[in-house]
């Protein structure tokens, strides 16, 4: 799945993405998402020794950061 289409599927919130497709959606490192995992910031359910993660978490944890500028 690329980038592009894991972000499609995190729209619809339905899906569980894998670590490595959370993190290529985030542009981050596998890496990152782990650790927002292990922090409770991006939940997440453990299938067997894997991660999956709701495309839904993805946007509300995404949403949760947003950074508005005033005067731009």
């Amino acid at each position: 799945m690329s980038a592009g289409e894991a972000r499609a599927v995190m729209s619809g919130g339905g899906a569980l993405l894998t670590v490595a497709e959370v993190a290529a959606a985030m542009r981050v490192s596998t890496m990152t998402v782990y650790r927002l995992i292990k922090a409770g910031d991006l939940p997440a359910v453990r299938v067997g020794h894997n991660y999956r993660i709701r495309g839904a978490d993805v946007d509300r944890y995404l949403a949760g950061r947003a950074v508005h500028v005033e005067g731009v």
